[in-house]
């Protein structure tokens, strides 16, 4: 490898199934790296058709579609002078699913070459053995007088040396060193979770150094259904040092030199083979236990940066859902609560305040300070706010109800129908005016039932429904950082959903700090009732919480798709049958 190839990582925020929008990103990308000197242009995973398609893989029109605008993008003569990497479905003739998570080098009017995916993860929101093969064996490409390995996303991360335990019985970076690779370049759509980033440089900076190889890593940005994809391309050195690292939560374009370490050239120079190993520097001294762990502890570490991070992925995922789902506008109900306040404050971040519409419900509980704090907010925020009451309603619903409730003393079944009551409302807006519902559940109530089905779960999207209520008063206090814009008394109050008369949330759950650790341990770490004892809590709390989470899964598969931001949202990656004799 000569001095180096000079590669554009092309960072780009694809829609699933748009082939001519993300096949127009990908010409306008490439002809701007080539102004810039790019020898080679890198895209994310699954570049045309987007990623997750999900089941519109078994369609086959989807793949024959997709195909034929990789063919037509491939005679755009912007690749006659600077090659570019674009993942696609590739169709095979062969046994199993039909299908492999492939590469196309497009070069010289045509497609030179095609890379196939190794490793095929199918864990958390993962499900790709569902839909493709995998790859024989990883490949090394000549492009631009280099001995380039491409992989695919899973490829990278398979270190034996980087985590505790491998999930795969391969690892396809080995192999490509072995074969006589001079550098890495990886097309990734690597999803965002609070940490992950960090865990994500540690790995592939540790790759770097102990095969002495560059690593060029490609992510893909934005937010398609739950998942939110960070970006934070890199370009890591054959020693290690991340040397560029892309913009966070936004498209970005960088071009730079891909050289190899002096060793690593010296060793390339060998023809290529099939077999051998690479490990040529000290080994790590003690592997790492993975993202998990690293991922599952923010919410006891929150910090300025980590929740300007929180903040910025949530808005980027409203955002995009909302525009790829064809609505330009949203509605929330506000309450004088904390969890719909921080709801309303992403909501004119993601979406501009002007297309955000707020609607305070008052009940014959609703305390005065509930609907002053309201207003407050929604003028501070300058979105449209209106005020419905819904005691007329009430009164309506208890009338009709009353022949056939007589001689039962009330319980929470009026409370819910306060909350269906304004669920209902908001749908009525959501449908006459086209403004997409923003469900304003948190995690904690998720995961425990303490939320209402047809009421304060109705909407087309829980935009905090993987922030724990620890987190939602975290993210509340850094908008407030440099000017009150949530009224303080907002955070300081005790949580309460008014529905009944003196109401707090205490009178139901747990203190949120207890429980909130509780509900870390059991759904980000995994752990079940005897791991959580010895960590401390009590029989008691860790039986009850967790017999909270078993009888409440009926709600969650009636929920709002949430925005992913932890290592483990519920949704496409909680995957517990509501029908079971299981007992904690």
């Amino acid at each position: 490898m000569a001095p180096g190839v000079r590669i554009g990582l092309a960072q780009i925020d694809t829609t699933v199934g748009d082939f001519a929008g993300n096949a127009a990103k990908v010409v306008a990308q490439t002809a701007k790296a080539a102004e810039q000197g790019a020898q080679l242009v890198v895209f994310p995973e699954l570049t045309l058709c987007g990623y997750p398609p999900k089941d519109l893989l078994e369609l086959d029109e989807f793949v024959a579609r997709c195909r034929s605008a990789l063919d037509q993008l491939a005679e755009n003569a912007v690749f006659r002078k600077t090659p570019a990497l674009v993942g696609f479905p590739e169709r095979h003739g062969g046994p199993g699913a039909g299908l492999f998570n492939a590469v196309a080098l497009l070069q010289g009017g045509g497609i030179a070459g095609i890379v196939r995916k190794c490793l095929l993860p199918t864990y958390d929101v993962f499900d790709e053995g569902r839909y493709f093969d995998a790859g024989a064996h990883p490949t090394v490409m000549e492009i631009a007088g280099a001995r380039i390995g491409v992989t695919i996303c899973e490829d990278l991360w398979n270190d034996k040396q980087f985590w505790r335990q491998q999930r795969y019985l391969r690892d396809p970076i080995e192999e490509l060193a072995g074969r006589g690779a001079e550098a890495i370049v990886n097309l990734s759509a690597s999803p965002y979770a609070v940490g992950k980033p960090q865990v994500r440089r540690d790995m592939v900076a540790a790759a770097a150094r102990r095969h002495r190889l560059p690593i060029a890593l490609c992510n893909l940005v934005g937010g398609n259904d739950s998942l939110i994809f960070d970006g934070r391309s890199l370009l890591v050195s054959a020693g290690g040092e991340v040397r560029r690292e892309l913009k966070a939560f936004a498209e970005d374009l960088v071009v730079d030199e891909l050289a190899p370490s002096p060793a690593q050239t010296a060793r390339s120079a060998r023809p290529m083979q099939e077999g051998g190993s690479s490990i040529i520097c000290d080994e790590i001294a003690e592997p790492t236990p993975g993202a998990l762990a690293v991922v599952a502890a923010y919410e006891s570490e929150f910090t300025d940066e980590s929740c300007s991070d929180l903040a910025d992925a949530l808005t980027l995922g409203i955002r995009d859902y909302t525009l790829k789902t064809g609505f330009k506008t949203a509605v929330l109900g506000l309450s004088g609560g904390i969890d719909s306040a921080v709801t309303a404050v992403l909501a004119a971040r993601a979406l501009g305040s002007a297309n955000v519409t707020t609607f305070a419900m008052p009940s014959r509980y609703t305390a005065s300070m509930s609907n002053d704090d309201a207003e407050l907010l929604a003028r501070r925020l300058d979105v449209h706010h209106r005020t419905i009451a819904i005691e007329p309603i009430f009164q309506a619903y208890l009338q009709a109800l009353a022949p056939i409730f007589a001689g039962r003393k009330p319980d929470v079944t009026e409370e819910n129908l306060q909350a269906r009551i304004r669920g209902t409302l908001l749908m009525a807006f959501s449908n006459k005016t086209g403004a997409l519902l923003l469900s304003t559940g948190n995690k904690s109530e998720l995961a425990t039932g303490f939320c209402t089905l047809y009421g304060d779960m109705a909407g087309g999207l829980a935009a905090i429904g993987d922030l724990s209520k620890t987190a939602v008063y975290a993210l509340a206090r850094w908008f407030n950082r440099e000017r009150e814009i949530i009224p303080a008394r907002i955070i300081e109050r005790p949580p309460t959903a008014e529905l009944r008369e003196n109401q707090t949330d205490q009178d139901t759950l747990p203190p949120y700090d207890q429980l909130d650790r509780v509900l870390r341990g059991h759904v980000e770490e995994h752990l079940g009732a005897e791991a959580l004892k010895e960590r401390g809590f009590s029989e008691d709390l860790v039986r009850r919480v967790l017999k909270l989470v078993v009888q409440s899964e009926y709600k969650r598969r009636q929920a709002a798709p949430a925005l992913r931001v932890t290592a483990r949202a519920f949704g496409e990656g909680w995957r517990f049958p509501i029908a079971h004799g299981y007992r904690h």
